[in-house]
């Protein structure tokens, strides 16, 4: 498992790596192609956004 991400610079880039891929995915899907499987990987991508957010929200306490 990875180094725990402590600083708040790094927590941001983080995040914003993670928003980049989503929105990456989101962009290379066709509308008329997307699938459930497409749909459940942004979906998973959303919960471990959402997840990290927590977790570095918990670590500023």
């Amino acid at each position: 498992m990875g180094k725990e991400i402590t600083d708040k610079d790094t927590q941001v880039t983080f995040l914003k790596q993670r928003l980049n891929l989503f929105m990456d995915l989101l962009d290379a899907i066709e509308p008329e192609e997307a699938d459930v499987d497409d749909i459940d990987r942004l979906l998973e991508i959303i919960d471990e956004i959402e997840s990290k957010v927590r977790e570095f929200n918990h670590r500023d306490l």
